[in-house]
């Protein structure tokens, strides 16, 4: 076999998600395909850097919840409170006159 993937190119996202599994796989995470889509989406929009930084905040939230495995729920509610405090920083520091004295 020469290694190359008779199913390039891929759709976008569909490398990032290749990429978060064979991290989670790395880590250990059990993760199921619904959250590895839902990563993929993120890093599409964002960066895989920033999916990746997801991963592990997201095992630790399904294990709150009583799962061995990250649900696409956990994955949504990380990535919504990482991009609530990356917004609220950003809106800190283009105001922060307003707010630092």
């Amino acid at each position: 076999s020469s290694g190359i993937n008779a199913e390039w190119p891929l759709r976008p996202g569909e490398e990032m998600i290749q990429i978060l599994k064979i991290r989670a796989q790395i880590e250990g995470l059990v993760i199921d395909e619904d959250s590895l889509q839902c990563l993929g989406d993120i890093g599409v929009k964002t960066t895989l850097r920033y999916a990746v930084q997801l991963l592990t905040p997201a095992h630790l939230l399904s294990k709150i919840n009583g799962r061995d495995a990250i649900h696409k729920e956990d994955v949504e509610e990380i990535a919504d409170l990482f991009y609530d405090a990356k917004t609220s920083a950003k809106v800190l520091t283009s105001e922060k006159d307003k707010y630092l004295h």
